[in-house]
């Protein structure tokens, strides 16, 4: 029996994921996990690359002590990078997507480039502060020199494989979230490019996922979709073509697979981005703040920072007005959803507001927010409740949204990934959206991940096949 691994990397963790196929069902075994967290360098919040290099050779160290593995796959967040030299050698940090270097650089585009309109009609990617446009265009205006000195631009995952094979492929699921890519020709937009200012020179080849990277102690390396929302969709047990696909953790990425981008006026208005999927296909979704307002609001509470120097005195003032505040309670997941159970509270915030991507205290923006809708929550119970409320209103919307932009009626739901596993959201999506709702699985980009290999390993003719071997953990109307 084939064991495949699938490294399925986040912005807090990184988990090894063994895969193989017994009885016609897709079996999954976690062999090793890691911390992953920001660190500041140079005044900005980076990601420490290394660290990610010597987990992701541990974990593939204790997959091969089990047994044989016959390929390895890496998937991670999208939109952030690192630029290497002519040596090889990194000649930027990989500066972190929550940094708040982008500031303004989207207004600087606009003016001085091309109107967003423009932008979204060549690329077709929703305008977020932290696309890899907007940080390369922050960094030509600080580091202009390391943009000189660069000989290759590669996505983080990319940049992993190197260290491991020594070989540089460029994956275009997670390329397809720099918004640098002609969203009809699936490669780059070298006009574009051109226009920004950016060395032509640094944009390699695209390849789509299947591709052999290269080996690392004899053990074959495949792009699957790298970014972590692509992979994660491929895991969805396909039912018919009136499923919104809900990728739920840190972000809720909701949407649907389509054939063609949409990157008409009105889909540029309503902000939806068309993602680059396996085998050439679109990921049409919302981009959404998700449960990093619960993982935040749970930090803070819990007494932890989230990067060094940040909170203090904000979030020390945020937990004072709250009534209920135990110090030293070690508050979980579970606990937070119970306590925003039955309560009275209806203030809803809009969770796509920048003020909640990077705050010094989430409780404290999500105060300040719902105090200009209304009523301020003045208990933890409170606080979950408007956090809960508002992604489950947000959800909604988009789907209404996204109904007006496809021209279809939904009539399900299917939620994968860690926030399936909250019952309380699920219920709350349920009823807010009067949508049937399914979950599972859990692991859902690991799945996706592992799909790929497993299509290129014979495992499966295709991914119609490899989704019949998924099954669904449950469903609630």
């Amino acid at each position: 029996m084939k064991e495949y691994l699938a490294i399925d990397i986040g912005a807090s963790s990184g988990r090894h994921i063994l895969g193989r196929v017994a009885d016609g069902r897709i079996s999954l075994e976690e062999v090793y996990r890691f911390a992953n967290s920001q660190v500041r360098r140079n005044g900005h919040d980076c990601w420490d690359m290394e660290k990610l290099v010597e987990s992701v050779k541990a974990g593939i160290d204790a997959a091969l002590e089990r047994g044989p593995v016959e390929s390895v796959g890496i998937d991670t967040w999208g939109v952030d990078f690192v630029l290497l030299d002519g040596n090889g050698e990194l000649c930027c940090d990989s500066v972190a997507y929550r940094d708040g270097r982008t500031k303004g650089a989207d207004a600087e585009i606009e003016s001085q480039v091309m109107p967003f309109e423009s932008l979204y009609a060549r690329c077709g990617i929703q305008k977020t502060p932290f696309n890899t446009i907007y940080q390369l265009w922050a960094l030509k205006k600080e580091h202009p020199e390391q943009l000189e000195k660069a000989a290759h631009f590669l996505m983080v995952p990319e940049y992993l494989n190197y260290r491991l094979t020594g070989n540089i492929v460029h994956e275009y699921t997670d390329s397809s979230t720099t918004s640098l890519l002609d969203a009809v020709k699936k490669d780059w937009d070298f006009g574009l490019i051109e226009k920004l200012g950016l060395p032509k020179r640094i944009f390699g080849k695209l390849e789509m996922p299947g591709a052999t990277v290269g080996e690392y102690k004899g053990v074959k390396v495949v792009l699957p979709a790298m970014h972590d929302t692509g992979s994660a969709y491929l895991a969805v047990p396909a039912r018919d073509d009136r499923a919104v696909y809900l990728s739920s953790g840190t972000w809720s990425l909701l949407g649907v697979e389509n054939e063609k981008p949409i990157t008409t006026r009105a889909s540029c208005a309503a902000n939806f981005t068309n993602e680059g999927g396996a085998w050439g296909r679109y990921r049409y979704l919302k981009n959404i703040m998700g449960l990093w307002m619960i993982q935040s609001i749970r930090r803070e509470l819990n007494g932890v920072e989230y990067v060094e120097g940040k909170g203090g005195e904000a979030t020390k003032e945020a937990l004072a007005a709250l009534s209920d505040y135990e110090k030293g309670h070690e508050y979980s997941f579970d606990e937070l959803s119970m306590v925003a159970r039955g309560q009275p509270y209806n203030v809803t915030v809009d969770v796509n507001d920048s003020r909640f991507l990077n705050p010094a205290s989430m409780i404290g923006e999500v105060v300040n927010a719902a105090s200009a809708s209304g009523k301020p929550p003045t208990t933890v119970g409170e606080l979950m409740q408007c956090v809960y409320l508002s992604l489950a209103e947000c959800y909604a919307n988009a789907i209404r949204s996204l109904s007006e932009m496809t021209g279809k009626v939904y009539t399900s739901i299917n939620i994968v990934g860690g926030g399936s596993q909250d019952k309380y959201l699920n219920a709350l999506t349920a009823e807010t959206t009067g949508l049937e709702v399914f979950t599972g699985p859990v692991e859902g980009t690991a799945i996706g991940n592992l799909v790929v290999q497993m299509i290129e390993g014979g495992e499966f003719a295709d991914l119609a096949s490899a989704r019949a071997a998924i099954a669904l953990e449950g469903h609630r109307k």
